[in-house]
């Protein structure tokens, strides 16, 4: 199996955790295969060199690839048949992917070689690992992966690094050459030989690495969300009532009850509800963006999970073809390089981050109209008519709003033949894992936004007391330069600066530690 330390990951013949993958792309920790790893890679080597020497054509050992798969190639063509492919497949195009992305590519590529079933060679994942420990990343191009056979032209840019070909951006993130990089590091290019040049770039890692990504974001995010629902309610003068837990239990949506339960904590002790709470209170009816946050936020709660069950399952798997049975001394070719089920479940979570930045929106446009924020100024203007307040603050959800719809609609409905109607159904994963990014993104600065908007109003509501969870978040606000209530002033700094604190985490510490750990 694998465990963690700060500073090193240990890839063994088991999958990789979301906190590796999150330490490998994030924390940069460096990479060692075990023991355990390094003897399955052996064994599988070994029935690859079998098969090579026989005369007996094998796919991917003595054949061409792919619609050239009918070619036997020779002995002495072999190395150059390596690579060809890479060089051929590295052919994306486009802005750099970032580096956190594709030091997730070469790490569950990795995994994925340490299994035993792929049949490179100790050296080669060897010196695949020693280039994430030092820090060394290939440049990989936006543009050129359909998901099947899994991330090719992504893979093959890093594939291509472990050739000394192609650049790379060293742990400084200067641009070189890889041949100077790796001679920097004190490391040795590769000659890749028989089914190599395959195994490392036949594989779902991209759009897994993002996935995995995109969950631990989402966490966070969501439970982030949470807190700006709550201060929403709170500075809008409704009611906790219908976050009762009797109320969830009779629809056992489990993320419904967890951000029911989140949204009570957090109003806990709150003066603002106390002042308008009492047998007289009509407030019953909130509208749905107050009312159903738990539903909304809930229902995305639970699509997160099913995300992470399937990236479980992925993290756990050995995807490359053909595969070795090194038991059963077998090379067998097969399907699991289809991106179909990571592809799927990146589609549902831009879904959920379409829909969980609209109803943040539309809770922040409450606060603006007069009509409807219970006694507030217009747009929480000081002066409504010289001063805007956060009119155009809204707008600047809503325009990002109207662009997470677009990116909700799935990239894996869609599929472009290739390879001369040999890959005639491939998954866009890749692509739909790249708009999740901006998704989660875009919904990072909505949350933000509604944040920003609702601690102006609670102080707007002054000299009545904000729960103590939402004072935690207004001081920090305060405290990272973002003034209270006043005149118009400069406003897109400080809607960076909360997004910052949204993104880092910032907002929910502040409240965890007045409350503890919110779920």
């Amino acid at each position: 199996m694998v465990s963690t330390s700060a500073s090193e990951v240990r890839v063994g013949t088991g999958p990789v955790s979301f906190d590796d993958v999150v330490a490998v792309c994030r924390g940069g920790a460096g990479v060692v295969l075990t023991d355990e790893a390094l003897a399955a890679i052996e064994r599988a080597r070994a029935v690859v060199d079998d098969l090579a020497a026989a005369p007996t054509p094998a796919y991917g050992i003595s054949t061409g690839f792919g619609a050239l798969a009918t070619r036997h190639i020779p002995t002495e063509m072999r190395a150059q048949l390596q690579r060809s492919l890479v060089r051929s497949h590295a052919a994306g195009s486009g802005p750099e992917v970032e580096p956190e992305v594709v030091r997730g590519l070469m790490l569950l590529r990795l995994s994925t070689l340490a299994t035993g079933h792929t049949g490179i060679r100790a050296e080669t994942a060897q010196l695949l690992a020693s280039l994430l420990s030092h820090g060394i990343t290939p440049v990989v191009r936006e543009y050129g992966s359909l998901g099947c056979s899994g991330d090719l032209a992504p893979l093959a840019h890093c594939a291509l690094a472990l050739m000394g070909e192609g650049q790379v951006r060293d742990a400084s993130g200067t641009l070189l050459d890889a041949a100077d990089a790796l001679a920097a590091a004190g490391l040795t290019a590769v000659e890749l030989v028989a089914k190599e040049g395959l195994a490392l770039i036949n594989g779902t890692d991209g759009m897994l690495g993002m996935l995995v990504l995109a969950i631990e974001d989402l966490r966070r995010l969501l439970r982030t969300a949470d807190v700006a629902a709550a201060m929403s309610v709170e500075a809008q003068l409704a009611t906790d009532r219908v976050f009762a837990p009797e109320l969830q239990a009779i629809r056992p949506h489990p993320g419904q009850a967890v951000s029911a339960a989140n949204l009570t904590a957090i109003l806990a002790n709150s003066g603002v509800v106390a002042s308008h709470r009492g047998p007289d209170c009509n407030r019953v009816q909130d509208a749905y963006s107050l009312r159903c946050s738990p539903q909304v936020h809930g229902a995305a709660r639970d699509t997160v999970e099913h995300a992470a069950v399937v990236a479980g399952r992925e993290l756990a798997s050995a995807v490359d073809n053909p595969v070795v049975l090194a038991s059963e001394g077998r090379v067998e070719s097969n399907g699991n390089f289809h991106g179909a089920p990571v592809a799927y479940v990146l589609d549902f979570l831009a879904i959920v981050a379409a829909d969980v930045a609209s109803i943040s929106e539309r809770r922040t446009d409450r606060f603006l109209d007069k009509a409807r924020n219970h006694g507030l100024p217009p747009f929480l203007a000081d002066d409504p008519g010289v001063d805007s307040g956060h009119m155009i603050a809204q707008y600047t959800q809503a325009a990002i709003v109207s662009e997470l719809k677009r990116l909700a609609v799935p990239a894996s409905v869609d599929s472009i033949p290739s390879s001369a109607m040999q890959e005639d159904h491939v998954s866009m994963g890749w692509s739909a894992a790249r708009k999740l990014r901006r998704s989660v993104d875009g919904l990072t600065r909505v949350v933000a936004i509604e944040i920003l908007t609702a601690a102006r109003a609670l102080d707007l509501r002054a000299p009545l007391e904000p729960a103590p969870a939402s004072r935690a978040v207004v001081r920090l606000l305060r405290s990272s330069g973002i003034e209270g209530p006043g005149p118009d002033r400069h406003l897109s700094p400080e809607i960076e600066a909360a997004c910052a604190l949204v993104a880092s985490g910032a907002v929910l510490a502040a409240v965890e530690e007045v409350i503890g750990e919110l779920s």
